[in-house]
């Protein structure tokens, strides 16, 4: 049965009409918000609007609640200080022992005696004690040294030049003659070398500034100045040269009897550092100055330098290991040039502070050990 457009007009006037959430809001003809703060106020009556309390209650403050307020330890306990619960309190030593010092001696009596871990019986030695490889009192060292260890203490050379003399048959114990490398020598045996009697002497190291005009020998058959004349005066022992110096050239050189030191600073392998200050008599070119570093044929090879630094217009500082002779000079009159002036102003870490020129000086134990060990 169809309806007619009266009867849905009527049919939707009486319909409701409900929001988004579904809340009923009422028909077409009285659409109204949900909530109309102004309609819902006004038909309030705030004249009987109480305050805090009077809703038959009297309001009262704490402790009108038929209970007294009270303070901390009313409550029919007495607040009592520490102690006070019957036991006594006392001081440390209050339980029948008597507190004591430490007494030393009681440990001393009992043989107590403080070991470390490592100490196997030796002898008690202050580290700062010479050690004296003969000496009766020391149990626990050898008496005895390899013979190339005793040659080279001795001054006459390194270790392994000792070893070579051993096997030629050039040294002899209690006249005997000796070509056992591993042979322990005694404190009573008589260790000769071309006829001389061998003792074994303290090492003595002396740092020089050479001035000009003197050469770096022992010995000159035409009694000229020497090295040695210099350190003439410096000890008894016989000393030599480590390396050597032109007799033009200027600066630092070690003279020394320890011949295995000596060895190592010498060998091309050990790569021993030097500085040296190069006056030239014109201007040096700037491509000839980067051969320094990139290297320089000469008649025994190429040689270069590990550090190069210009000073000034004829100055260049030059830092070197080769230990070729007169490899600096060789260089530079490889390019055509003139050396003037030549200073060796270090050696193995080793500086002229406090050394004049033609002025010497022992080399400290901290330098002799970084000369030995840490190079």
């Amino acid at each position: 049965m169809q309806r007619t457009q009266k009867e849905n007009q009527s049919r939707a006037k009486e319909r409701p009409i409900y929001s988004s959430q579904g809340k009923y809001f009422g028909s077409n003809e009285q659409q109204k918000p949900r909530f109309d703060n102004q309609e819902r106020n006004s038909n309030r009556d705030f004249s009987q609007k109480k305050s805090y309390g009077d809703g038959g209650y009297e309001r009262k403050s704490y402790g009108d609640n038929g209970y007294e307020r009270k303070s901390y330890g009313d409550n029919n306990y007495e607040r009592k200080s520490y102690g006070d619960n019957g036991y006594e309190r006392k001081s440390y030593g209050d339980n029948g022992y008597e507190r004591k010092p430490y007494q030393r001696d009681e440990f001393q009596q009992n043989d107590y005696k403080s070991k470390s871990r490592f100490d196997k019986g030796k002898p008690e030695r202050s580290k700062y004690e010479s050690k004296n490889r003969y000496d009766d009192n020391q149990e626990d060292e050898k008496d005895t040294m390899r013979l190339n260890k005793f040659i080279a203490h001795a001054g006459v050379c390194s270790r392994r030049e000792a070893d070579e003399l051993i096997k030629a048959g050039k040294i002899k114990i209690n006249d005997q003659i000796v070509t056992e490398l591993g042979y322990q020598v005694q404190r009573t045996d008589k260790v000769t070398y071309k006829e001389k009697i061998l003792r074994e002497k303290p090492f003595v190291y002396v740092l020089l500034n050479k001035p000009k005009d003197f050469i770096t020998t022992t010995d000159d058959p035409e009694d000229r100045n020497t090295v040695m004349d210099l350190v003439a005066g410096a000890c008894d022992e016989r000393m030599y040269p480590v390396g050597r110096l032109d007799r033009d050239t200027t600066g630092l050189l070690l003279l020394t009897n320890d011949g295995e030191l000596t060895q190592k600073l010498t060998h091309p392998s050990f790569e021993t550092k030097k500085i040296y200050h190069v006056e030239l008599n014109v201007r040096i070119r700037p491509e000839d100055f980067d051969k320094l570093l990139t290297g320089i044929e000469l008649e025994d090879g190429i040689a270069k330098a590990d550090q190069a630094a210009l000073l000034s217009d004829t100055e260049i500082g030059i830092e070197i290991h080769s230990g070729k002779n007169r490899v600096i000079r060789r260089m530079f009159e490889a390019m055509g040039y003139e050396v003037i002036k030549l200073d060796r102003t270090m050696y193995a870490g080793l500086t002229k502070k406090e050394v004049g020129r033609g002025k010497w000086r022992f080399l400290t134990p901290k330098e002799v050990n970084i000369l030995k060990y840490l190079m």
